[in-house]
């Protein structure tokens, strides 16, 4: 049967109208393909850790498991309504969520500052719902932080690069900065995407403009 689609593809829809999901976990392999760390929990005690999304979780989460410092990533699903959903049951809009990373670092080797302006500069974070030509509301824009620092830091540095984009007649940002809910990991297929499949699709696309940290 075929699923249904959320026709308007610019708004979440609301709690009720979600998609009911299930009770079990969608299975997932428990080694990072690139650097054979765990990508689920217990992770070790220093390491914190964020949810990113950026618009197709793909591109996104190979910026993050580049960076030194960094220990794990995984990409999955999160701020929606649907418990466990499948990639197919988001990409039609009737779950609620966003396409996400979590990063997984150690705060004495990379900073949140230095994350998020990672974050900041290598996706357009004033498209609403979407990301370049991919459309709909897993592709937007989000911050979903674990403790009240990041959340901090996140709308401080918001507010410079705001500035910087206004400076440069470009539009308001649209990122959704919330606390992070239950993150559901994708299917196996999707982690770690572009090291198994290094000719694949990333649509990311900065806007060439470098954030400047006005606190330092």
């Amino acid at each position: 049967m075929a699923m249904h689609v959320n026709p308007d593809k610019l708004s979440i829809l609301k709690a009720a109208d979600a998609l009911p999901g299930r009770d079990q976990p969608i299975p997932v392999s428990t080694a990072h393909f690139v650097n054979g760390h765990p990508i689920k929990p217990p992770f070790p005690q220093h390491l914190q850790h964020i949810l990113l999304g950026m618009g197709c979780f793909w591109g996104a989460e190979k910026i993050f498991w580049l960076l030194e410092g960094v220990y794990t990533t995984a990409v999955g699903y999160a701020a929606g309504y649907t418990p466990n959903p499948s990639y197919q049951e988001v990409c039609s809009g009737l779950t609620g969520h966003n396409e996400v990373v979590l990063v997984v670092y150690d705060p004495a080797i990379i900073s949140d500052t230095k994350l998020l302006q990672v974050f900041w500069e290598n996706h357009n974070p004033t498209q609403g719902m979407r990301q370049g030509n991919d459309v709909g509301t897993q592709y937007r824009s989000g911050i979903y932080y674990y403790h009240q620092q990041q959340l901090k830091l996140a709308m401080r540095l918001l507010d410079d690069y705001q500035a910087q984009l206004s400076a440069n007649n470009i539009g308001e940002i649209t990122t959704e900065i919330l606390s992070a809910t239950e993150f559901y990991y994708a299917e196996d297929y999707h982690q770690q995407y572009l090291a198994k499949n290094p000719q694949g699709y990333c649509g990311l696309g900065g806007l060439n403009i470098s954030l400047i940290d006005k606190n330092q």
